[in-house]
């Protein structure tokens, strides 16, 4: 694994800053047509090595079409560790899991289950991604108060990955059209292209990897404003749904 790019200088709780990233995070790119990048990711650690984890709403149309995950991704240096495409099935469908009742009902509906999970394939060296850039670990279960969380998030157009740290809160949305409650922070300048950004708490200095407790999503797909995101609750689904990503990725 490559040195972690220096962090920016430490500033206030819930200010947003550019830095130079983490190798652990990178966008998820529709390889066709002219490889637009749409959401971030991350590494999620598994017995296979092969998983990235985002929201659902990020991956919920890339079930037929070839998309790629490049860790580390910034503008000056667009391909630091390779691409790694997400693999198809037989019937040419992506490797991507999302809960049933998620595409069934919807991003408002089912917005506590925006979550999904990726299995990608091995770098041009034949390297699975978590061997090359490290994982973080999936914490489920563990509340929706943290007291320090970093939010690493791709805003679309920028040229570097955004970083901000700061404390979540337990959200219950008033809407009976978008039910549930979630994690919120507070953290400056998350427009559209964060979306599936890890919320990470007990992140090694070292290599930029650490629990993951959640994504950016959820309430709104993440929120409707770039100064507040949202994350659907990592619970019982999350980590069945992690187990089934886990099973069919070692299957295939």
């Amino acid at each position: 694994m490559r040195p972690v790019p220096a962090r920016p200088a430490a500033v206030g709780p819930g200010v947003g800053q550019d830095f130079g990233g983490v190798p652990v995070v990178g966008r998820m790119f529709a390889v066709k047509g002219g490889g637009a990048y749409f959401c971030t990711a991350s590494v999620v650690a598994s017995p296979g090595r092969n998983l990235v984890l985002s929201a659902a709403h990020c991956l919920l149309g890339s079930d037929t079409q070839q998309v790629a995950f490049v860790p580390l991704y910034t503008r000056a240096n667009p391909q630091p560790y390779g691409m790694f495409p997400v693999l198809r099935d037989r019937a040419g469908r992506s490797k991507i899991w999302i809960d049933r009742r998620y595409r069934s009902q919807g991003p408002d509906r089912a917005a506590t289950l925006d979550v999904a999970f990726a299995q990608v394939g091995p770098d041009a060296h034949g390297f699975p991604v978590q061997d090359v850039v490290g994982g973080n670990r999936l914490v489920t279960g563990s509340g929706y108060a943290h007291a320090l969380v970093t939010l690493i998030g791709y805003p679309a157009s920028a040229a570097r990955p955004r970083l901000c740290v700061n404390r979540t809160t337990k959200f219950t949305s008033a809407d009976t059209r978008i039910p549930g409650s979630f994690l919120r922070i507070a953290c400056t300048g998350y427009p559209g292209g964060t979306s599936g950004g890890p919320f990470l708490t007990r992140v090694d200095a070292r290599t930029g990897t650490g629990d993951v407790v959640g994504v950016i999503g959820g309430w709104k797909t993440g929120g409707d404003t770039a100064d507040t995101s949202y994350s659907s609750y990592f619970g019982t689904a999350v980590r069945k749904l992690y187990e089934k990503a886990v099973a069919g990725a070692k299957a295939g």
